[in-house]
């Protein structure tokens, strides 16, 4: 069975397993981009009670620019749609591979049986591919979301906070 799983490695499940290096570095560099825009956040919107963790939270916050944030924000968010789109695109490649594989058992019935292998690797790999990366996808879209709605959070405060200011300077 592993034989069969294998044997066309060097065929077109090759493309598939290249797609999957690349995603998992996508994902990789998606991973570490929501997590130190949730390090950066975490003080700046949840402050705990101690007074030692406010003075560390006006810190933060005084050292967080809005287009750092925006900046930030974005960048994980393109590479969050990369990994998506990428891992999207599994179940397609295992049925290019199947399709291809199949399109030359039409030329070369003597070795049909090993064709008809090949296009089920392709499948496999396919499948395989897209189930490990939507199960990753899984891990990292909580985290993602969880930063959308701090970031937007700390947005919404900054804004209500300078409103404020231009308004108490306005009234003096």
């Amino acid at each position: 069975m592993f034989s069969v799983i294998f044997s066309n490695i060097a065929g077109f499940d090759a493309v598939i397993f290249l797609a999957g290096i690349v995603n998992a570095v996508v994902y990789y560099f998606a991973f570490a981009a929501a997590n130190e825009l949730y390090r950066k956040m975490h003080l700046t919107v949840f402050v705990p009670d101690n007074d030692d963790s406010k003075a560390q939270a006006e810190a933060a916050v005084n050292r967080l620019t809005e287009t750092e944030l925006t900046e930030m924000r974005t960048r994980c968010g393109k590479l969050y749609s990369v990994f998506v789109n990428l891992t999207g695109i599994f179940p397609l490649l295992g049925i290019l591979g199947t399709v291809a594989s199949l399109l030359s058992v039409m030329d070369d019935m003597s070795n049909a049986q090993n064709n008809f292998y090949a296009a089920l690797t392709s499948t496999f790999w396919g499948l395989v591919f897209a189930i490990i990366f939507k199960f990753l996808d899984g891990v990292i879209s909580a985290k993602i979301e969880d930063n959308e709605k701090t970031v937007a959070l700390f947005l919404q405060r900054n804004w209500e906070g300078r409103k404020a200011k231009r308004d108490e300077e306005a009234v003096s």
